[in-house]
C-alpha cells in the first residue's frame, strides 16, 4: 500500500517567479527556489511520484474541494498580483483516484468534501508556484487540496488531514509527499508602501511571534503549538488561517506529533509576510 514519505510547510510567494525575471527583483527569491528544489530532491529520492498539495490560494465558501483532474494545462495570470505572476505556463498530471479517495474518507468522517475530477477548474497559485520549481520536468503527478476556508473550523481540517494520510496508507499504491502550501503571518504591506516592504515582516509583533513558532517546531512542541494555533492563525494574519497548518498536522498526528521540524529555508519576510521552507519528519 501507499505510505507518507514526505510533509514540508513551503512558500509560494510570487516574488520567486519575479526572481526570474531581469530587472532590479531578479535572483531575489533564490533561496526559496533552492529550498523548492531540495525538497524535490529528497522527494524523488524517496520515490514519490505524487503530490498533494494543501492550497491556501483556493478560496472555498463551503466544504472541501479536491482539485483531482487528469490533466491540467494553461497560461496562468494571478488576479492578485497581475503585474508579479503573469503568463506562466503549466502543463501537469492530477490523480483522479486518490482525490476521490481523500474525498470519500473525509466525508465518512464528518467533514463533507467532493473530489473534481471531469472539470475545467484549474489551480491556483498555491499549487503552481511550486511545482515550477519542484517539478519542471512532469515528474510528479498533482492533487490540489483547497486550503483557503473561509468560514470552516480548524479542527475540520485536521480531521480532512487525517483522511489525506488514511487514504494513501489504505487506497493508493507508492510514496506520496504532502505539501502546505502558505505562510506563516500574512499580513500584506499596506497598499502604497509595498516596495518598502519587498523583504520585511508587516511589524515587529508579527515577525517575533512568527519566531517563537518556528523555534516551537524546531523543539517539536506540538501540544503548546496546536492549542494555540487558533488564536495565532487570527491574530497574526496566517495565510487562508493557517488550514493548511491544520490539515498538515492533522496528517501527521496533530499533537501528538513527535518531529522535530528541519528548516530548509530559513524565515524570511515578502511583502510583509511571513515565509518558510520547512520538512516535517515522517
Amino acid at each position: 500500500m501507499g505510505h507518507l514519505a514526505l510533509a514540508a510547510k513551503i512558500t509560494h510567494v510570487p516574488s520567486m517567479y519575479l526572481s526570474e525575471m531581469d530587472g532590479p527583483h531578479k535572483g531575489c527569491r533564490q533561496a526559496a527556489i533552492d529550498g523548492h528544489r531540495e525538497i524535490s530532491r529528497r522527494m524523488r529520492a524517496a520515490g514519490v511520484k505524487t503530490i498533494v498539495v494543501f492550497d491556501t490560494h483556493w478560496l472555498v465558501n463551503s466544504g472541501y474541494h479536491i482539485n483531482c483532474a487528469p490533466r491540467w494545462e494553461g497560461v496562468y495570470t494571478s488576479n492578485e498580483l497581475p503585474h508579479f505572476i503573469k503568463n506562466l505556463p503549466y502543463a501537469y498530471e492530477g490523480v483522479p483516484a486518490l482525490g476521490q479517495a481523500i474525498a470519500k474518507r473525509a466525508t465518512d468522517a464528518g467533514v463533507h468534501t467532493r473530489a473534481h475530477d471531469n472539470t475545467s477548474l484549474q489551480p491556483e497559485y498555491g499549487t503552481l508556484v511550486p511545482m515550477r520549481y519542484m517539478n519542471e520536468d512532469k515528474h510528479f503527478k498533482v492533487v490540489s487540496v483547497s486550503a483557503l476556508c473561509t468560514v470552516h473550523d480548524l479542527q475540520d481540517s485536521v480531521t480532512l488531514g487525517r483522511a489525506v494520510r488514511e487514504a494513501i496508507e489504505k487506497d493508493f499504491d507508492g510514496p506520496v509527499g504532502v505539501l502546505a502550501s502558505g505562510s506563516l503571518s500574512h499580513r500584506f504591506a499596506q497598499n502604497g508602501v509595498a516596495e518598502q516592504f519587498m523583504h520585511k515582516v508587516w511589524s515587529p509583533f508579527l515577525e517575533n511571534v512568527d519566531h517563537q513558532v518556528v523555534q516551537m517546531w524546531k523543539n517539536g512542541q506540538w501540544k503548546e503549538f496546536c492549542g494555540m494555533l487558533p488564536e495565532y492563525a487570527v491574530k497574526c494574519h496566517g495565510e487562508g488561517m493557517m488550514h493548511d497548518t491544520a490539515m498538515l498536522l492533522g496528517l501527521l498526528g496533530w499533537d501528538e506529533y513527535q518531529g522535530k521540524v528541519e528548516v530548509v529555508t530559513p524565515y524570511f519576510g515578502s511583502s510583509g509576510t511571513g515565509q518558510i521552507n520547512a520538512v516535517f519528519p515522517v
